[in-house]
Parts: C-alpha cells; structure tokens; sequence
C-alpha cells in the first residue's frame, strides 16, 4: 500500500465490508447528543443530582456467570442500592435500603450498571460537529501532503468555533457514556498555541463532569513544520502528552524524528503518543525503533502510546508475538480506532499476550472523514464482530476496549466492580447484560462521573 494515503482511508472503504452494514444498522444514523444532564423527576420538572452523599436504588449488577460445564451461558445478575459520597460509591447495599434516611435517593429503574467509557483517541479541537453538515469532496490519490496544505487554510476558520464545537462534542461522548478522553490538539504554526488554550478553557469548565488528557500534536510534520519551539512552549503549557506524526512518511527523516519527539517528553517528563499511519516497511521499521527506544531508556517505560500502528496488521503471526511481547514488556500501550474496511488488525493477539489496547473515536465529522459517532460501546461492538467468536463471556470481555479494561466480572465470573471506594463513574444501560450491550449496541440512560449526573435522566 502507498505510504501516501490519508490516515482515514482505510475507513473510507469500509462499505465493502459486512460488518459495517451490520453496524449501521444497528445504529442508524444518529450522530447528535440529546441534551446533557437535564434529567426530569416524576413531576416532569428539572432535576439534578447535587447532592453529594446520596442513594442510588435499582441498580442492577452483574453478579456471576451461569456455566454449563465450563462454558459461560448466561450472566446473573441483581438489583442493589449503591451508597455514593464525594465522588465515590462508598457502600453497595440491599436494594433500597437506606442506612441514613435523611439522605436523598434516586432511582436507577433496574437499568444494567457499566463502568464509564473511555475514548481514549479524539480530536476535540478541529471538528465540523455541532455546525452546519459540510462533506469534504477529496479527490482520489489525495495524500497525506494535501490533507496538511487544506489544514492550513481550514485551520484559521475553525479556530473561532473552536471552543463552542469541542463543548457540543464532549456532549456527545458523555451521551454515549464517556466520561474519561485522551484527545489530540493541534500544535503547528498556522495554529500555534491557540487550539490548545481553546481546549484547555473548555476542559476547564467541564472539570466536575469529564477527565481529559491533551496530547500536542504536531499534525503538519515535527520536522516538517518546523514544530519543536511549539512543543516545548505546549509542554510548558500543560500538556500530558507528547504527539508525533508518520516519522518517514511525513517528516522524512525516521530516526531524527522519534528522537526528538522522545527527547522533548525525556526534558518535560511526559508520555508519547504518535500517530503511526505508515503500513510500508518504514511503519514496522518504526514500532521496532521506538520499542528499542523504550527497553534502553528505564524513564519512558509505561509512556509510550502508538495510535492506528497499522503496520501491525503487515506483520504474520510469529511477528506479531515476538514484538507483542517486547511491548507488554514495556508497557507499551496501542490506541486503535477498530478500523474496518481492508485492513486487519491484531487486536485480539495483542491483548492476549498482554498488550494494553485502547480504542477511540479520532475524527467526528471534520475534513478527514464525515463519519464518527463518538461511541465506545459501538467500538466493542465492532471489535466483537471483527475478531473475537462471539459468546457470553467473550462478549463480556470485550466491553473492556471501550472502559480501559475495567469490568464488572472478571474471568471467573467474580465481581470485581464496583466496589467500595471506586470512582462513581459509570453508565446506565437499557441492557441485561454486558454481553447484550455489546452485542446490542445498548441505549444508554444516563452517564454519572465521580458522583455526578452529566447527561441523562434517574427517577
């Protein structure tokens, strides 16, 4: 495959695919946030959950797997009352009980309880969503080379919108239950640091409700663009992370490239996430440099995030074990959009040699590409269809791409979440069971983080 093609085409194929005919019509074409976290009370009134130590009943939680033999065949689950203060879920109780009853309780109407999501690949700061529809028409053969020269020029006219837009988009993502996001800014010169103080003003203002972490990301090429003052000045600026683009591809230069993304996170004690689009040689060539990186370097183990890595899917089975390994190793963690269309990821073989993946929704509706629901649960979804053979327990288990691999069962069908002292982060779902809302693509109800309601409606 050419090294230049865009970083979405591999999507733009997916039509041809079955699964993604499966899955648009299992979702329709819904791409817009009801409102957030203006729930209603019987009397058809506002309501909002302000209090910060209060019950929650009719919660209902997976409770174990019912085996035939060894083989899961159905999820238990029950009904209880959870006991929530600062932010925390302090007690899990009989349903309905109430220890204090001067305290206020809520009804959860018996939906399933799910840990929150997480979308852990976003561009929150370049986006059409929430204005008008707007398609781009790319021309066949468009290369990653145009897609920066068009950025130029869109750049100055999105950046008004910026702050308004990133709100809406963020409402959107706690509609599907996402609280928690890792979402990439552009840090280039046509936008210099003013995407990054758009965002991080919003993220400000949406602190009690949702956790973001800020990569700065150089989209134009690090090299390319001249880009490194930037960097340093958004690193100074608070952001977590330290992005990269195509090292060969876009900037030219492999080994120059990663080094100086790799020392600008060694000078500020930061983490990597890079883009890696490339599916040549060059691409295998540059996870092998970067691991080598990481097993030299004690201070980046656990730091370093390779988004797409779609030269993975290039590699044969034994190659894929021998670097998976070296990446469990280092704690080397992949963020992957589950892309569907021609490409084949190895998703499931690196998770099970202990690879951390993560999934994310990258573009909404912007000039790369004019699909994206925002949806993690639609992630496992796809990531189900693509590579797992579908049961009770594997549909289970791969609810945990879209929650950071928190579950409520692990594989012995033992709760394990929620427990006293998790985070009060979760979602409502019309489901039975995690199973079913994978497989289902279940509607949400409502989505709490850290003890508050942030989109949907309890009784």
């Amino acid at each position: 495959m050419s090294e230049n093609k865009s970083r979405r085409e591999f999507i733009s194929q997916s039509g041809k695919m079955v699964t993604a005919c499966a899955l648009f019509g299992a979702t329709g074409s819904v791409a817009y946030a009801a409102d957030s976290a203006k729930p209603t009370c019987e009397t058809g009134k506002p309501m909002n959950i302000t209090a910060k130590h209060y019950y929650l009943d009719n919660v209902l939680l997976e409770a174990g797997f019912n085996v035939d033999g060894s083989v899961a065949t159905s999820t238990r689950t029950e009904l209880k009352t959870l006991e929530i203060k600062d932010g925390k879920i302090v007690a899990l109780r009989d349903n309905k009980s109430h220890a204090d009853a001067t305290l206020p309780h809520y009804d959860a109407g018996g939906k399933l309880m799910l840990p929150a999501m997480r979308d852990m690949h976003i561009h929150l700061d370049k986006t059409f969503y929430g204005g008008p529809w707007r398609s781009l028409n790319r021309p066949a053969g468009t290369t990653i080379q145009d897609m920066i020269r068009l950025e130029q020029k869109l750049l100055p006219e999105l950046q008004p919108y910026t702050q308004e837009r990133a709100e809406k988009l963020i409402d959107l993502i706690q509609s599907k239950g996402s609280t928690i996001a890792r979402s990439h800014c552009n840090i280039e010169p046509t936008s210099g640091l003013k995407n990054l103080e758009n965002l991080q003003a919003v993220l400000s203002r949406r602190k009690p409700g949702f956790d973001c972490e800020i990569v700065a990301f150089p989209q134009h090429g690090l090299l390319l663009s001249n880009s490194e003052k930037l960097m340093r000045e958004a690193m100074q600026a608070g952001a977590h992370y330290v992005g990269g683009l195509d090292p060969t591809n876009v900037d030219g230069a492999m080994e120059k490239s990663l080094d100086l993304m790799f020392q600008i996170a060694l000078d500020y004690d930061k983490g990597v996430d890079i883009h890696l689009h490339e599916t040549s040689p060059a691409g295998v060539a540059a996870v092998n440099y970067m691991v080598k990186i990481v097993e030299k370097t004690p201070a980046l183990k656990g730091k370093l995030t390779i988004s797409h890595a779609f030269a993975l899917a290039t590699l044969n089975e034994q190659q894929v074990d021998e670097i998976a390994t070296r990446m469990a190793a280092q704690q080397v963690t992949i963020a992957s959009t589950v892309p569907i269309g021609t490409l084949h990821m190895p998703l499931k073989q690196l998770r099970d040699k202990g690879v951390f993946v993560m999934t994310g929704t990258d573009s909404v509706i912007d000039h790369w590409s004019p699909y994206g629901l925002g949806d993690m649960l639609e992630k496992a979804n796809l990531y189900a269809q693509l590579y797992i053979r579908p049961n009770e327990q594997t549909l289970s288990r791969a609810l945990g791409i879209a929650t950071g691999d928190v579950l409520p069962l692990n594989d012995k069908g033992e709760r394990v979440w929620p427990k006293a002292q998790d985070d009060a982060s979760f979602v409502l779902v019309d489901a039975s069971c995690s199973a079913e809302a994978v497989a289902r693509i279940s509607p949400r109800t409502a989505t709490f983080h850290k003890g508050n309601l942030v989109w949907g409606s309890v009784g």
